[in-house]
């Protein structure tokens, strides 16, 4: 199990020159924009407007905080995500803008290379203790509050937006209800 802390994440511009993401994880470690095989990163956005395209990237966006954002993305009807919607899965290349709703919003990006890597992301909702898989590939936790985890008689307390890379079963432990997305990565 590695732990990142969200205190260490590396901060960079966007690609559009419109704010920042806070990296999390990118393959292979230290690889560009251009050529990553899969990244893993947060943004906040505080104003409308375009998203950078990627050609050849699928993308994830969920929102973290904030009240959310209608998304128009080419050839979909427009969609409101917000903290309580499932993670959105649309192609990285499409044309995309955002409005939000009400304010500044912080949203979680996965993208990976089509053709190289596949993606999911889902949500879920911790409390007292639960096992946790990692299924192969890579498989990241990401906490949106308090949660330990125990994996081979290491244990590790995550705080908010901390993440640990898994890699075989772990127990993961809340005294309280608390969120946390599962990223799964694979080749192919």
């Amino acid at each position: 199990m590695k732990v990142l802390r969200n205190s260490d994440y590396r901060r960079m511009p966007w690609k559009n020159g419109g704010g920042e993401t806070t990296e999390i994880a990118v393959y292979p470690p230290d690889a560009d924009l251009a050529g990553f095989g899969w990244r893993i990163s947060m943004a906040t956005v505080a104003n409308d407007g375009p998203f950078s395209a990627f050609p050849g990237i699928d993308r994830t966006l969920s929102i973290l905080s904030g009240e959310g954002v209608e998304l128009d993305i080419a050839g979909r009807a427009p969609t409101m995500l917000t903290q309580s919607s499932a993670p959105l899965a649309f192609p990285a290349d499409a044309a995309t803008s955002a409005r939000l709703v009400s304010g500044t919003i912080t949203d979680l990006n996965v993208m990976t290379r089509r053709g190289q890597w596949s993606h999911r992301v889902e949500r879920h909702q911790f409390e007292g203790e639960h096992r946790l898989d990692a299924e192969g590939g890579v498989t990241m936790l990401l906490s949106l509050g308090n949660l330990r985890i125990d994996s081979a008689g290491h244990a590790e307390e995550l705080g908010r937006l901390d993440c640990a890379f898994i890699d075989r079963i772990v127990s993961i432990t809340s005294d309280m209800p608390t969120e946390a997305y599962i990223i799964r990565i694979v080749e192919g």
